[in-house]
């Protein structure tokens, strides 16, 4: 049996975060918005319902129907989650008169509730909330209280009920993952059987029964999400799985040779699409960053669609789709109103009727590389930074034409060549060089000089949603401006980008 822990997601900036620290206990969680709960609650051991941006005393406040889960099922309430049970239960919910944001440290812990065993005393827990429980019905008893919080933890008498207020899946939460731990292993019963070569073995023979003999079509990047997906389907189907990796002209110097060879070494059946020339012509004295994707992306899917059409009878399409994909279609909050193209090559035309399959629509990021190592794949794929689609057309500022690509091609490989060479790869989240509309003056040698300015950026991150400067020691710095300035002709300056996410973002366009 699948083991499930369900958690409802209230619209929390912390939702995903609760489901990557159950997953670190090896336990399946799924998020589903509080009002889809799903119908069939067969292998579900344990409920969390999250945080917030509601108030529970909100007209619109969000109010699931817990009918189903409520005293049949393990049930977890945190932060919000904590407050509806409360209040829905008779409780008394209000405006906290000393509100609690950040760090605070509890004051009292009932270690003989089982929600609570192993947690210190003083114990450090991060806070989040403006509303506080003032009151709750007899049946309800305190299990942890801060300073100025007295009802910071509950359980319910004769249920496996409990809430409490503060966040046990952040960081600042010190003894958060025992008291995880607690609810759904000690509490819900999980066996903490869900590992990387546990998904591996019913991924792929759920895909052989699913897929059968069919052909199935798949467009590779180079990156971990799609490289992945390829082996899971190779190992599920062998060669009716068919590749194609398109060289569009702006991927790293040396990557499509590299990359293939890669394919080639992990028994893939793929075919490498050359259509540079089909990019560049499309991007043609554009500009715009936002027309500069659309372009790369339509110019992909006509190649893509070129290619497929070389291929008889296939019956799917499959795609690198990972979880934060998918929560994203179904969030609280509705599908976004802008679709971040930079993030996606292109999807296919409505004429190619195919159906889709996706072996990596339950993963985080952190979880595909696992399986990825998993599987003995190069960590010249599985450890790979972040690229985007569109590639370097979106690090060239201003026209992109074979010539700029070529300056930023070589600007690019010093800079991560030496990155590597200085053991610093592994500890940045993303490195990028930018090439500059800009030109400024220099002197070489006798003469002056008037060429291009290219940035550097590198970002330490865990997801990509906000991310730090990284602090690259100088004499490393120093050799690769060095090396830029006398190796790559057309470059003159070389500076470097020390902003944040938030306010920045990670690439440049």
């Amino acid at each position: 049996m699948k083991e499930i822990i369900l958690i409802l997601d209230f619209g929390s900036q912390y939702t995903q975060l609760i489901a990557r620290r159950v997953r670190e206990l090896n336990v399946y969680c799924e998020i589903h918005p509080y009002n889809k709960i799903p119908t069939s609650l067969n292998n579900v051991l344990g409920v969390i319902l999250s945080g917030s941006p509601f108030s529970v005393r909100d007209t619109d406040a969000p109010a699931p129907n817990l009918s189903e889960i409520r005293s049949k099922l393990p049930l977890l309430g945190v932060c919000y989650g904590a407050q509806f049970l409360a209040q829905n239960s008779g409780g008394e919910v209000l405006p906290s008169k000393i509100r609690e944001y950040g760090r605070a440290n509890l004051s009292y812990v009932d270690r003989k509730c089982e929600l609570m065993e192993g947690i210190n005393d003083d114990t450090q827990v991060w806070m989040s909330h403006g509303d506080t429980i003032l009151n709750t019905p007899n049946n309800f008893q305190v299990i942890a209280s801060t300073e100025n919080v007295e009802i910071a933890g509950y359980k319910v008498s004769d249920e496996q009920t409990y809430g409490i207020q503060f966040h046990p899946e952040v960081y600042h939460t010190t003894e958060g993952k025992v008291l995880l731990k607690n609810f759904v292993v000690d509490i819900c019963g999980c066996s903490q059987k869900w590992t990387p070569d546990s998904f591996i073995e019913a991924t792929t023979q759920a895909l052989k029964e699913k897929l059968g003999n069919d052909k199935v079509l798949l467009g590779l990047s180079g990156g971990v999400d799609s490289s992945v997906a390829a082996v899971l389907l190779h190992n599920a189907i062998g060669d009716n799985l068919y590749c194609i990796f398109v060289d569009n002209g702006l991927l790293r110097k040396n990557e499509f040779e590299d990359v293939m060879s890669s394919y080639k070494d992990l028994g893939l059946n793929v075919k490498g699409v050359n259509a540079s020339d089909r990019f560049f012509n499309s991007l043609k004295s554009i500009t715009d960053p936002e027309k500069k994707r659309k372009a790369i992306g339509n110019t992909f899917i006509e190649v893509f669609d070129d290619e497929a059409h070389l291929i008889k009878d296939v019956d799917w399409l499959a795609q690198g789709t990972i979880y934060p994909d998918v929560i994203e279609s179904v969030s609280v909050k509705g599908p976004s109103a802008t679709i971040k193209s930079h993030h996606n090559v292109g999807g296919l035309p409505d004429f190619m009727k195919l159906k889709i399959v996706e072996p990596l629509n339950t993963l985080f990021k952190d979880e595909v590389r696992r399986i990825g190592r998993a599987l003995e794949m190069p960590s010249f794929i599985i450890d790979r930074h972040p690229f985007p689609g569109p590639g370097l057309g979106i690090r060239i500022l201003g026209e992109v034409t074979p010539e700029r690509v070529r300056i930023l091609q070589e600007v690019d490989h010093i800079y991560i060549s030496n990155m590597k060479s200085y053991g610093l790869y592994d500890k940045v989240w993303q490195a990028a060089a930018i090439l500059l509309p800009v030109q400024s003056v220099g002197v070489m040698g006798d003469e002056r000089t008037y060429e291009n300015v290219v940035a550097l950026r590198a970002v330490e991150s865990t997801d990509g949603m906000t991310a730090d400067w990284s602090q690259l020691p100088y004499d490393y710095l120093s050799k690769v401006s060095s090396e830029i300035i006398n190796k790559v002709s057309g470059v003159n300056r070389v500076v470097y980008d020390i902003s944040s996410k938030p306010p920045a973002t990670i690439e440049w366009e």
